[in-house]
């Protein structure tokens, strides 16, 4: 979700989806990884081709730059950052100032997610089954607190921690879900027809508060996208086919009209 957020950020501002600079901040978890984001300096190998990072917003200095889980970093990343965030440009290995004042800067983080759970949940709380919003972000930001650094938290412009899915929020994905399979169908010339019923088996099966909207992909795979992947593989629905997904005694069925 934070993910197709900070996407669907860059279309509404930028009109497109692809303005985003994306960086998974697992690929810099050791310290000498940190130079790939501003370039490698003179004298080693990948000088002259410009930082991951820099390189990138230089080129578009519109654009949302999304640092995926954020916390994965080494230290010496968020020392970088600070010069980002509070003047707003880098120089890279090159002496090249480039400026990040008309980007959004977005870091996403599941820390504190695992508190959640009521095993894990610190003394003082609510053992309940899931806790409501408050709780869920005030044990959230205990562990956000404890693990970055006050003059990091402090030059940021706000911390969102998203409300658990509920079970109208999973249906909605689910149809989203089905309607971008049937648009690929489309591109293969295929008609496919999903009922609601599918749709909201999908959603009941997929619905978990704790792991949010990846169980419901793994549904769809699952019960619909893998079975039609197979007909059409095997030659049983072939193109200009007509399909439609039903359910039948709780049980998808994939039926070719024509």
């Amino acid at each position: 979700g934070k993910t197709e957020l900070a996407r669907a950020l860059a279309a509404f501002l930028l009109d497109d989806e692809a303005r985003i600079v994306r960086l998974d901040m697992s690929e810099y978890m050791e310290r000498h990884e940190v130079s790939k984001m501003i370039g490698a300096p003179p004298g080693y190998i990948g000088y002259g081709e410009g930082g991951q990072l820099t390189e990138k917003v230089r080129r578009n200095p519109y654009s949302v730059v999304l640092l995926d889980e954020v916390e994965k970093a080494h230290p010496d990343v968020f020392n970088m950052l600070l010069q980002i965030l509070e003047d707003g440009q880098l120089t890279d290995a090159q002496g090249r100032t480039v400026s990040f004042r008309n980007t959004i800067l977005i870091g996403t983080s599941n820390l504190g997610t695992e508190t959640l759970s009521p095993d894990k949940r610190p003394i003082g709380f609510i053992q309940s089954a899931m806790p409501d919003y408050q709780e869920a972000r005030q044990l959230v930001m205990r562990e956000v607190k404890r693990f970055f650094k006050p003059e990091f938290l402090n030059r940021l412009d706000d911390i969102i921690v998203f409300h658990y899915l509920e079970q109208e929020d999973v249906l909605q994905i689910a149809r989203m879900f089905v309607d971008e399979l049937v648009e690929r169908m489309h591109s293969r010339d295929i008609e496919l027809e999903v009922d609601d019923a599918v749709i909201e088996k999908l959603a009941r099966d997929g619905f978990d508060p704790v792991y949010g909207a990846r169980p419901l992909r793994r549904e769809v795979e699952h019960q619909v996208e893998n079975p039609l992947a197979m007909k059409i593989v095997n030659g049983a629905c072939p193109v200009h086919s007509r399909v439609r997904i039903r359910l039948l005694e709780n049980t998808v069925h994939i039926d070719i009209i024509s």
